[in-house]
């Protein structure tokens, strides 16, 4: 059985995780918008849009990992 004291210490835990998430997703969005910038209106090099979907697609995981312990936490 798991005591209040040990449910409260994993939710603290949770919590902390949550924020770490969250700014970890503000960064990885600001982080999209300055390679969106350098994105030219014709020729995009391969390069940048290589970082361009590896910054989404972690930010995806983010956001879906995010998405999760919120719900662990309300459930």
């Amino acid at each position: 059985a798991i005591n209040s004291k040990s449910l409260t210490s994993t939710k603290n835990i949770m919590k902390k995780d949550i924020n770490a998430l969250q700014r970890r997703l503000k960064e990885l969005d600001e982080k999209i918008r300055a390679v969106e910038k350098q994105l030219p209106a014709h020729s995009v090099k391969p390069p940048i849009m290589t970082q361009l979907f590896e910054l989404e697609d972690e930010r995806d995981a983010v956001f879906k990992e995010l998405e999760r312990l919120k719900d662990l936490c309300a459930g």
